[in-house]
C-alpha cells in the first residue's frame, strides 16, 4: 500500500479508444462438457453475457452427460425428479418420483432443444489439450473428432470446464485384468445388450452404481459375487435431516401442491414409483400449486446441513435410523451386519439410499465378499485367501479416478512457457488447488463448473450449477466490459481460502477415516469434493464476486510502467452508446414516487 508521503510522477499520454463504455466486446468462450452443467451454461450464458460467442465441445454423440452414458440395469436418480431439474425449466410431467436414467436424459436434452443450445454445440469432439498464451491473451484448444480422429485447433478468450467430477472412469488395476476371458465392463461403460439371465456375475464396488446394479441383477442371475472393500451406510433417504418429526411427515391429501398425496419422507423404493395421470395433470394445469409442491419437496434438501457436524445430535439420530433400517433389511442373514455397518459417521461418504440392496445381499444366490481381491484369472477372481470364484461376467462399479489430480479435467491444460500442466500443479500441491472452486492461480481466464468445492452439503446439484454459471457470467461481463485481457486469482487468495476450508472441515464428519470422492480417496485427507459451508452460504458468496482477489491484465499498449492503462479501453471515447440513439430515454431514472424501492434506486436503469 502506498504512503501519503510518496510522490509519484504523472503517467504519460493515453491512446484513446473509439468505443462506447456500455458496449462490451465480443467474447469467445469455450465450454468443455455437454452434461447438466454444459447445457445450463448453454442456456444462461447467452442470456446473461451480451456478445458472447459460445462453443460447447462434447465428446459423445449427444448431450446430457452421465445420463447419456450410464446404461446399467436400474440406473436411476436417488434425488426426487421434481428436485433434480433446472429451476427455470420445471417439468410437471415427470412419470416417476425418482426417475430412471432415460427419462432424465430426455429431460435435459429437451431443455437444450427448447433453448436452442444445440446451435452452440460440437458433438463427437474430444478436447485433447488447451494452452494459454499470455501475450495473445487467448486459449488454443486442440480438438479431435471422435469419428475420424482428425484434429483441429480453436482459439478462445475464456475456457470453462464442465466435465464434472466423475468423467475419469477407469477399470481397476488388479493383476491379471487382461487375462479374464469372460464379459468385463465398467459400470459407466455398461453393455445394454449383455444378458445376465442364468449367468454367474461378479460386481465390484458398493457406491451408488454398484448398489443399483446388485439390486437389479440379483433376481436375474444364477449367482452374484459382490466384492466390497469398504463398509457404507445405507440411508433411508438422501434428504435425511436427523429430525425424526420431519422425516416422518407426509403431505396430506388437499395440501397445497400435493396433487395426489405424495409422501414427503423421500424414501425411494426398489421398483418404479409411478405418478398417476391425475397427479401429472394437476401439476401441469396449476402452476402455483406445482410451485408450492416443488418448494415443499426441495426444502428438505436444505435442512440436512446440520447432520454433517461432529458430535451433532442430528448425526447421532441418522446413525440410529440407518442402523435400524439396515438390521430390518438383512433379517435373512443377520451375520452380514458385521461387515456392513461402518465405524465412521453417516455423511462421511455420500449417502446411498439403496432400496432393495440389503435385501438382495441376504438372498441365497449372493456372496458378499470382503476379502481383498488378489488378481483376476482367466475364469474369474481370486481373493487374498486363495479362493477362486469363477464367473461369466465382471461388472466394475469402481467409480471414477478420484486421486488428488483426477478432479482436474482429463485433457492437458498448460500455460505457454511452463513445463507443468494443471494436473502437475494439483498433484504437487497434494490436492486440487483452487480459489473458491471456480478458478486456479497461474491459469488466467480458466474457470470450472461443478469441479472442486462446487456444491454444498445441502441444496441440489442443478441449483449449484446454475448459481456457479451465474457467477461466471458476472466474471465474463467484467472481462468483456472493462477491457480485461486476463484475470486470475492471486495465490494468496487461494491459499487463504484453502486454510479456511481446512479449519471448517475439521468440525465435520467428512474428515473421519472413510474413503470417498469428497477426500479424493484419501481417508482423513483434504476435502475437495464439497464446499466448506452450506449451499445457501455458497450461493451468497457467488452473488457478489470479490474482485480484489483477482489479478488483471488489460487490453491496449503498455505505458512507461510496462502495463496497459486500466482505463484506456474501458472508458473509451467518453460516451455511452445510448446517448447516440435519438429514440433513447436518457432520463429513464425518473419514476412515479414509490414505484421503485429505495434499495434499488439507481442500481439499474
Amino acid at each position: 500500500m502506498g504512503s501519503v508521503d510518496q510522490l509519484t510522477a504523472p503517467l504519460g499520454g493515453v491512446q484513446l479508444v473509439n468505443r462506447f463504455i456500455d458496449e462490451p466486446r465480443p467474447l469467445r468462450v469455450a465450454v468443455v462438457g455437454g452434461g447438466l452443467s454444459g447445457i445450463t451454461a448453454g442456456v444462461l450464458l447467452p442470456a446473461k453475457v451480451p456478445n458472447i460467442q459460445l462453443t460447447i465441445f462434447e465428446k459423445n454423440d449427444d448431450l446430457s452427460g452421465t445420463w447419456l452414458t450410464n446404461r446399467y440395469p436400474g440406473v436411476r436418480c436417488d434425488i426426487p425428479s421434481h428436485a433434480y431439474q433446472s429451476t427455470f425449466e420445471p417439468n410437471p410431467k415427470w412419470s416417476d418420483a425418482f426417475s430412471y436414467g432415460s427419462e432424465i436424459r430426455d429431460y435435459w436434452q429437451g431443455v437444450a432443444k427448447k433453448h436452442d443450445v444445440y446451435k452452440y454445440v460440437k458433438l463427437g469432439q474430444r478436447v485433447e489439450g488447451a494452452e494459454w498464451d499470455q501475450t495473445k491473451g487467448e486459449w488454443t484448444l486442440t480438438v479431435t473428432s471422435v469419428k475420424d480422429t482428425s484434429t483441429v485447433s480453436h482459439t478462445f478468450d475464456v475456457l470453462i470446464t464442465a466435465v464434472g467430477l466423475f468423467d475419469n472412469w477407469a477399470l481397476p488395476d488388479y493383476p491379471g485384468l487382461s487375462d479374464f476371458k469372460g464379459h468385463l465392463r465398467h459400470a459407466q461403460n455398461y453393455d445394454p445388450s449383455f444378458e445376465p439371465e442364468g449367468k454367474r456375475v461378479a460386481v465390484i464396488g458398493n457406491g451408488a452404481s454398484g448398489i443399483q446394479i446388485v439390486t437389479n441383477l440379483q433376481k436375474r442371475v444364477a449367482r452374484l459375487d459382490h466384492y466390497v472393500r469398504h463398509r457404507t451406510w445405507i440411508a433411508s433417504s438422501f434428504a435425511a435431516s436427523g429430525n425424526k418429526d420431519i422425516e416422518a411427515t407426509k403431505v396430506q391429501e388437499g395440501e397445497p401442491g400435493d396433487a395426489g398425496g405424495d409422501p414427503f419422507h423421500h424414501e425411494r423404493k426398489a421398483g418404479p414409483q409411478k405418478y398417476t395421470e391425475k397427479q401429472i395433470a394437476t401439476r401441469a394445469s396449476d402452476p402455483e400449486a406445482y410451485l408450492q409442491f416443488r418448494k415443499a419437496l426441495e426444502v428438505k434438501y436444505w435442512l440436512r446441513f446440520g447432520t454433517v457436524f461432529k458430535n451433532a445430535t442430528a448425526n447421532d439420530t441418522l446413525r440410529e435410523q440407518f442402523t435400524t433400517t439396515m438390521i430390518e433389511r438383512v433379517q435373512k442373514k443377520p451375520a452380514l451386519l458385521n461387515d456392513l455397518i461402518p465405524d465412521w459417521s453417516p455423511n462421511c461418504r455420500r449417502l446411498t439410499p439403496g432400496p432393495g440392496y440389503l435385501e438382495a445381499l441376504a438372498e441365497d444366490n449372493v456372496d458378499y465378499v470382503r476379502t481383498p481381491i488378489k488378481r483376476f484369472t482367466e475364469m474369474g477372481i481370486e481373493t487374498e485367501d486363495g479362493i477362486v470364484r469363477e464367473v461369466d461376467a465382471i461388472i466394475c462399479a469402481t467409480g471414477a479416478d478420484i486421486k488428488e489430480s483426477a478432479t482436474a479435467p482429463r485433457f492437458s491444460i498448460t500455460v505457454k512457457g511452463s513445463s507443468k500442466s494443471l494436473t502437475d500443479i494439483w498433484r504437487g500441491h497434494g490436492h486440487p488447488y483452487t480459489y473458491l472452486g471456480t478458478a486456479t492461480p497461474g491459469f488466467p481466464n480458466l474457470f470450472f463448473v461443478l469441479g472442486p468445492h462446487a456444491s454444498g452439503p445441502s441444496g441440489t446439484v442443478p441449483y449449484s450449477s446454475e448459481t456457479q454459471i451465474a457467477h461466471l457470467a458476472r466474471l465474463l461481463n467484467k472481462i468483456a466490459t472493462e477491457g480485461i485481457r486476463s484475470m486470475v486469482p492471486s495465490a494468496k487468495a487461494a491459499l487463504e481460502f484453502e486454510a479456511w476450508a481446512v479449519e471448517f472441515f475439521k468440525t465435520t464428519v467428512y474428515t473421519e477415516s472413510c474413503r470417498s470422492w469428497y477426500n479424493a480417496g484419501n481417508p482423513g485427507g483434504y476435502i475437495s469434493g464439497l464446499w466448506p459451508g452450506s449451499m445457501a452460504h455458497l450461493a451468497f458468496i457467488r452473488r457478489a464476486p470479490r474482485w480484489e482477489d483477482y489479478e488483471y491484465k488489460y487490453l491496449g499498449d503498455n505505458d512507461e510502467t510496462g502495463e496497459s492503462n486500466r482505463f484506456a479501453w474501458y472508458f473509451g471515447n467518453g460516451w455511452t452508446k445510448k446517448e447516440t440513439d435519438p429514440e433513447a430515454d436518457l432520463v429513464s431514472y425518473l419514476h412515479i414516487p414509490g414505484t421503485v424501492p429505495l434499495k434499488d434506486l439507481h442500481d439499474k436503469e
